[in-house]
């Protein structure tokens, strides 16, 4: 890939999203001496509070989108569900980083698994559904437990339902697929696994690419509570999972940030389950605990810049606030040991993320959870 000259200081970076993510990327970026504005249709943006510009516009407004993409020097998303359609319009007047064909592949499920396993990577049985007759096939073809999740706009659990391993199984996943509005859908193999662990990789537009340790997630109704860096696996199966996801960042030719979530099965195999191509929940430790944190890495990759060392200078752990966990944000602070970030959501409710705690461990510590 041709290098692209690094945008100075001083430039503005345009920001997709108005959420969590995309405060954290705006304090990275003007820790570098860059500004960001913030494009978004909420009333609400999180990121805005700590941006300089904020457009509240819907991301189908293409007046708006001009005068945004006129207003910054590159672009760049906090969440993956872009319409693929704004991103091209926007990647013709200003770099967009990363761009629509990234997008379109990390959007769609099916796309994604067929993505991977061109790859010659694992990932759970998985068949299309998107008709009562390919939900037969579907039955046929994968049995036993299985979750038909929605091809699009699926996370945290949404857009997604079990289909037991007994029973008439067709006729389970039809009504399955008529319940979620019959959307395109696609039915994944129940994995049966140790743990989940994730990876983020960082990929300039020079194809240098920078990964972080991988850590193990755990969840809590279908939400990443806790995440462990590093996951405590041998050495080998962490070098393996990094390598899937500099393979993965080099095919998609991405520039920015991607975290590959994978399941470690029994049998000791990685499979991987979803991409995102964005910084990412189970990446917050590295504010803390890496001396390039992963929203800092991602404003290098975007900019041009050299990507800095991912090496951490500590273990550790980080929890999700969820809904009114961040009620306790008196009780957190009392222990000095605890990082508190708090997202500046007005509206607390259940399910929503509002802060999240991270905890530094010596090195080599393996995750210890005894006060946490």
């Amino acid at each position: 890939m041709i290098a692209t000259a690094a945008l100075p200081p001083g430039s503005r970076i345009g920001i997709l999203g108005g959420g969590q993510l995309g405060r954290m990327i705006a304090i990275a970026a003007a820790e570098l001496g860059y500004r960001c504005h913030i494009f978004c249709p909420e009333a609400e943006a999180p990121a805005a509070d700590v941006a300089a510009a904020w457009t509240q516009a819907g991301y189908d407004d293409e007046a708006a989108l001009r005068a945004f993409a006129g207003a910054v020097d590159v672009i760049t998303l906090e969440f993956e569900n872009i319409p693929v359609g704004s991103v091209a319009f926007l990647a013709t007047l200003k770099p967009v980083r990363p761009g629509a064909e990234v997008l379109r592949i990390t959007q769609d499920r099916l796309l994604e698994k067929d993505f991977a396993r061109a790859l010659g990577l694992g990932t759970a049985p998985y068949a299309p559904v998107g008709s009562e007759g390919e939900a037969a096939e579907a039955a046929a073809a994968i049995p036993g437990r299985a979750v038909l999740k929605t091809r699009r706009f699926g996370y945290d659990g949404k857009g997604q339902r079990l289909i037991a391993a007994e029973g008439e199984r067709a006729g389970a996943i039809r009504e399955a697929w008529a319940e979620m509005g019959g959307a395109p859908c696609i039915l994944e193999g129940f994995v049966d696994f140790r743990c989940e662990i994730s990876v983020i990789a960082a990929r300039g537009p020079d194809g240098a690419i920078a990964t972080f340790v991988p850590v193990e997630n755990r969840h809590r109704a279908q939400i990443l509570d806790l995440t462990i860096a590093p996951a405590r696996l041998p050495a080998s199966l962490l070098q393996e999972a990094e390598e899937m996801a500099r393979r993965i960042a080099g095919r998609l030719d991405l520039c920015g940030t991607v975290a590959v979530e994978m399941f470690l099965g029994r049998d000791g195999r990685l499979l991987v389950n979803e991409l995102a191509p964005r910084v990412h929940n189970s990446g917050h430790w590295t504010i803390e605990a890496c001396l390039t944190s992963q929203f800092q890495q991602h404003v290098r990759a975007i900019c041009g810049l050299p990507l800095g060392s991912t090496a951490r200078h500590a273990d550790a752990t980080m929890r999700n606030l969820i809904g009114h966990d961040a009620d306790a944000w008196a009780e957190i602070l009392r222990d000095p040991a605890n990082r508190l970030h708090l997202y500046g959501k007005s509206e607390t409710r259940p399910g929503r993320k509002m802060g999240h705690v991270t905890r530094l461990l010596p090195l080599g510590a393996g995750g210890d959870l005894a006060d946490f």
